[in-house]
């Protein structure tokens, strides 16, 4: 047990000196292999106006679809009615499926500028912190009692 700890600690620690976020195509990418977005917003945990801007990247994001979802299903269905029976075909489900496509445009495009101001912000503050000598460090020490871990805060 006494072994499993600092092993446990080191593992932990190496895992907290994040690198930065990359976004490429609505990908995210953090040491050249792609994140998730509950894994962006978990290491965005450390920088709460980071984070909230992400979240309303994230609602922007889910609002943009619904209008897109809803603007779809109605002007689909009314067509298909339009189609196969003898109704005059643009009735106002057409029109009000065409308002809510043109409702989620400006909606989605403001999603990814709030996702890059995130990940900007984020970046940002990993730069700062590589300035100051506030980290925590981990050396390998030998001395005559033997060897171990070193940790400085």
């Amino acid at each position: 047990m006494k072994k499993r700890i600092p092993l446990l600690f080191l593992l932990f620690s190496i895992l907290s000196f994040s690198q930065e976020i990359v976004k490429v195509k609505g990908r995210y990418y953090s040491n050249n292999s792609q994140i998730s977005h509950r894994h962006v917003r978990d290491l965005l945990t450390k920088n709460t106006e980071a984070l909230s801007l992400f979240k309303k990247s994230q609602n922007k994001e889910a609002l943009g679809g619904f209008f897109v979802g809803i603007g779809s299903a109605l002007v689909t269905v009314d067509l298909a009615i339009g189609l196969f029976s003898d109704v005059k075909y643009p009735t106002p489900a057409t029109y009000l499926g065409l308002a809510s496509l043109l409702i989620s445009v400006p909606i989605l495009t403001g999603k990814n500028k709030k996702a890059q101001q995130a990940i900007d912000l984020y970046n940002e503050g990993l730069q700062h912190k590589g300035e100051d000598s506030t980290q925590p460090e981990i050396n390998i020490i030998a001395n005559q009692n033997g060897c171990g871990l070193q940790l400085r805060f």
